[in-house]
């Protein structure tokens, strides 16, 4: 079988291994950074900071393929050049046309890292912990005109766990796909797959987060909300503890929820550790939350800050 795959980062990386553990001929490789970067700002961030799928291209020799959209005709007539049977697509912002997804004689098949129909969009991965799953998925889907809505062709949940980032759960996701990926090449060689239509019902789409939710409100959020809060935006993006006209960034894997309440009003600052520069503030539903190796934005100096300006509020 003649596979040409589309992506980026770790999707892609699992993706290609996938496809090679079945035995499946990959004849070109079209990362998704072709469509956005030069080609020079492409080979300095390849030689100073490879991503992981380039490293693994290199050491397979994969052919890159180099366009600026997968609607490119002459990416189209490439896809025809090289008689490709399978085009598997995997973290791709752009959407597919008809004249690209029906070139290939067997099918274009989007992996996806959500339970579909549930959870459709760019970021399933932030979504579902933010929305406080007990599961995510790899969902195997032809691609059609519609974003993440095609039939589907394999699908299996991924466990989301208590103290989950994004980072975990997309370790996992791409592992799972990896898998799915190779099965799913196996199944196409020995026997006949009847693709399920998703059940439009069921839909829900997500679009990007604004950004806002960097800048943690304890006033306004519960303790469970800012936890999911910044487990859900690490890696993508950093939390931000506002104190005055400064900003403290959370490190994902170093803040603990207390089981106390009405220990003071919501935002309070009710502890503190230089050493260890620590702040325990505060949420909406009275619980506190104890913050450590906090860092001051753009700042060498957040253990003095927080010993001698920050002020531990008031009991009523």
């Amino acid at each position: 079988m003649r596979v040409v795959l589309l992506g980026k980062g770790f999707m892609l990386a699992n993706l290609i291994l996938g496809v090679k553990e079945a035995g499946a001929d990959i004849v070109g490789v079209f990362r998704y950074e072709q469509t956005t970067d030069s080609q020079f700002k492409l080979l300095i961030k390849d030689f100073f900071k490879p991503a992981p799928e380039v490293t693994i291209i290199k050491q397979l020799k994969l052919n890159q393929i180099r366009f600026n959209s997968a609607n490119n005709e002459y990416f189209q007539k490439l896809l025809v050049d090289l008689n490709v049977d399978l085009l598997i697509v995997g973290t791709w912002k752009e959407k597919i046309s008809p004249k690209t997804y029906n070139i290939p004689k067997i099918a274009t098949i989007n992996v996806h890292p959500s339970l579909l129909p549930k959870y459709r969009g760019p970021n399933p991965y932030l979504q579902t912990i933010l929305n406080g799953e007990e599961y995510s998925g790899v969902t195997i889907h032809l691609v059609n005109n519609k974003y993440d809505a095609g039939e589907i062709l394999k699908q299996e949940k991924v466990r989301i766990y208590s103290n989950d980032t994004s980072e975990e759960l997309r370790e996992r996701t791409v592992r799972k796909a990896r898998e799915l990926i190779r099965d799913l090449i196996k199944d196409l060689n020995n026997k006949v797959i009847t693709p399920v239509n998703q059940n439009e019902k069921q839909a829900t789409y997500y679009p990007n987060i604004s950004g806002e939710e960097m800048m943690l409100d304890f006033e306004y959020q519960t303790s469970d909300e800012i936890s999911k809060t910044i487990r859900a935006l690490h890696p993508f993006l950093p939390c931000y503890i506002t104190y005055k006209n400064k900003f403290f960034k959370v490190n994902p894997y170093k803040f603990k929820i207390l089981d106390i309440e009405n220990s003071g009003n919501a935002g309070n600052i009710i502890a503190k550790n230089a050493k260890n520069s620590s702040l325990t503030i505060v949420c909406k539903d009275k619980k506190p939350i104890t913050f450590t190796h906090l860092k001051l934005y753009k700042s060498h100096f957040t253990k003095f800050y927080i010993k001698h300006v920050v002020k531990i509020s008031k009991q009523n």
